[in-house]
């Protein structure tokens, strides 16, 4: 049932409480909800499901070879206003062979965990923090602990998609302070270094030679600004 109003009160409805009609409360109550169907795991496979399938490269020493993560969802009580999509199976497919026997005990775990419905955003946070005894690696200026780490990232990226999850962008304010320490940056690295137009174009985030990593968003875009820590990409300061 979706609750429009804010609760300001509530009372206990028993088995043989009556509504104002004479009706019985609870058979009511009872006959509504039976007609949502939610996501549970006897809940049999359509011919047919919509599917999304992302491309997850890692750097050449990690895997030469790319995995394609397809996920597709089931759409339940289409057409009404509680109609929902869900993740209903995941699918990974690589030529690396190296990889092949986690790779599909992974996606038969997460495929079994979608079809019993409930809360399925804990597989992001469980899959990020797994990391490589051999130690990370950096893809595009973010650092991930482990392939399964950035299969997370994918995963959470889905479903923010559909929206199981919020995403973590930022405000409008931290977007105009990021963009306005990013065109300071640009001007003070320009001027010591004296570069001209040309080189200036060239050097698109001249910070990433010296920045850090960011303990928020894993992206190594931390650099020093007036005498702060801030983060180019997310925008979160140790001075607030």
């Amino acid at each position: 049932m979706k609750i429009s109003k804010k609760i300001v009160s509530y009372s206990v409805v028993k088995a043989d409480s009556q509504s104002a009609d004479g009706s019985n409360v609870a058979a009511k109550v009872e006959s509504i909800t039976a007609d949502v169907i939610q996501m549970h795991e006897k809940l049999e496979r359509p011919n047919k499901l919509i599917g999304s399938t992302y491309k997850l490269k890692t750097p050449d020493h990690v895997s030469a070879h790319a995995m394609y993560i397809t996920i597709n969802d089931i759409i339940l009580n289409e057409g009404t206003e509680n109609e929902l999509r869900r993740p209903f199976e995941v699918f990974i497919n690589s030529k690396n062979l190296e990889h092949y026997q986690w790779i599909v005990a992974l996606t038969l775990i997460m495929s079994a965990v979608f079809r019993k419905g409930g809360d399925i955003t804990f597989l992001v946070d469980e899959l990020r923090s797994v990391f490589d005894p051999r130690g990370g690696y950096w893809n595009k200026g973010k650092y991930m602990p482990s392939i399964i780490a950035e299969i997370g990232e994918v995963i959470e990226s889905h479903l923010i998609d559909i929206g199981m999850l919020k995403g973590k962008e930022p405000s409008a304010e931290q977007l105009k302070l990021i963009d306005e320490k990013k065109a300071e940056y640009r001007a003070k690295h320009a001027a010591s270094t004296q570069a001209d137009q040309s080189d200036a174009a060239n050097t698109e985030d001249p910070w990433m030679a010296s920045a850090t990593l960011c303990g928020k968003c894993s992206t190594k875009a931390v650099v020093m600004m007036d005498g702060c820590q801030t983060c180019m990409n997310c925008g979160d300061s140790k001075c607030g």
